[in-house]
């Protein structure tokens, strides 16, 4: 067990390490963060901030000699990273979890290695892969393996040949190739799992998107089934065992013809999980850091329903295109059951998550419809994926 006022390490500087640095240091804790980018939301609170590449071993080796344990809050840390520092101190999630979240053909293969529901997919690695590929794939949607995320690396394709033509968009990049599937909608479910295999299911999201990027997450889940919601839990705990995960994990679920189909995880805090912070007793940040240091993990109920809403940069240049400007905030802190929460980070780009917003209520009319007055209050477009 890791108690305070010990010194946690945090591989990367974004919104998501930003509030693990807040929870670390409520419970006493001081944060190191390494970030190459000087004003990184989390690198600017944290105790340490080293500047500098995640492969840099000058800054490893001193992350190693300086911290207790060592975490991150994305994806794309090499693995080498992890398993580097590993050597000398605990790091959670381990280089092999990260390893297979990190990219699609190894988290495909391993959906399907363990019997989990998952989409048909092939993966493509050259065009000569393309002649195997059945048509019972088309249309589908073609994937880089790495580096995707918010839509961005995914083109639909309807056939070989406009495959074929997405793969050389791609810079015959490795690719998985997946069959579009008839979504009801999606849901997501987070859950924290100690070294000791206690696990803590948050309760099941339900999400809707703008343009492959995440709109607003409702909670508790309207059109997931108690037995639904049941089977993300039993699923996602199935995927956090298999992988011997220790830490914040998400879970991201298409459900088609009433039943959950595994669409990808994410080894971190999620963007649809944000809501804990306002909604539970214990929140999806909290949680990561009792796991990395050995703590008994928190309740993790939830106390309101919720409507978690995103605010992207686009809010930024609504008034003019060419020049950010700060949005009217006041419109937003004028209904007193929401939660505004910025990420405080340098600079505005159209898409790039800058915050969000969080109402709660007793059930979830209530939250819904203040929810969503304020987001078109704001100038949300109300048009949906």
């Amino acid at each position: 067990m890791i108690l305070p006022p010990a010194t946690l390490g945090m591989l990367g500087g974004g919104q998501l390490g930003r509030y693990f640095v807040i929870a670390a240091q409520q419970l006493g804790y001081k944060v190191m963060v390494l970030d190459p980018d000087e004003n990184s939301p989390a690198g600017r609170i944290a105790d340490h901030h080293l500047v500098a590449a995640y492969a840099d071993s000058e800054a490893l080796t001193h992350m190693a000699v300086s911290c207790s344990a060592i975490t991150t809050e994305f994806e794309s840390v090499p693995a080498e990273t992890l398993a580097y520092l590993a050597r000398f101190i605990p790091v959670q999630p381990s280089a092999e979890a990260l390893a297979i979240c990190q990219e699609r053909s190894a988290e495909k293969g391993f959906l399907k290695k363990h019997g989990l529901p998952h989409a048909p997919y092939a993966d493509i690695r050259s065009e000569g892969d393309l002649q195997d590929v059945p048509d019972s794939l088309f249309p589908g949607i073609l994937k880089v393996a790495r580096f995707g995320y918010d839509g961005k690396g995914q083109i639909r394709v309807k056939d070989k040949a406009a495959c074929r033509a997405a793969f050389r968009q791609f810079n015959h990049e490795p690719c998985v190739l997946e069959k579009q599937m008839q979504l009801e909608h999606e849901l997501s479910l987070v859950l924290t799992r100690s070294a000791a295999g206690q696990t803590k299911c948050f309760p099941v999201a339900e999400n809707h998107h703008q343009q492959g990027i995440l709109d607003h997450s409702i909670v508790t889940a309207e059109r997931a089934s108690d037995a639904l919601a049941a089977e993300a839990s039993a699923l996602a705990e199935k995927i956090a065992a298999s992988l011997d995960y220790v830490g914040t994990l998400s879970v991201e679920f298409f459900v088609v013809d009433g039943r959950l189909c595994v669409n990808e995880l994410a080894p971190r805090p999620h963007n649809s999980g944000h809501y804990t912070l306002d909604a539970c007793l214990t929140n999806q940040f909290e949680q990561q850091v009792r796991a990395l240091c050995g703590l008994p993990l928190g309740d993790v109920s939830a106390h309101s329903a919720a409507v978690m809403v995103n605010l992207l940069g686009d809010l930024w240049f609504a008034g003019n295109p060419e020049q950010a400007s700060e949005p009217e905030w006041e419109k937003l802190l004028a209904y007193p059951d929401l939660k505004l929460h910025l990420y405080g980070k340098h600079e505005a780009r159209p898409g790039r998550k800058m915050g969000h917003f969080t109402v709660l209520g007793e059930t979830l009319e209530q939250p819904y419809r203040i929810a969503m007055a304020a987001r078109a209050a704001i100038g949300i477009s109300a048009r949906r994926e």
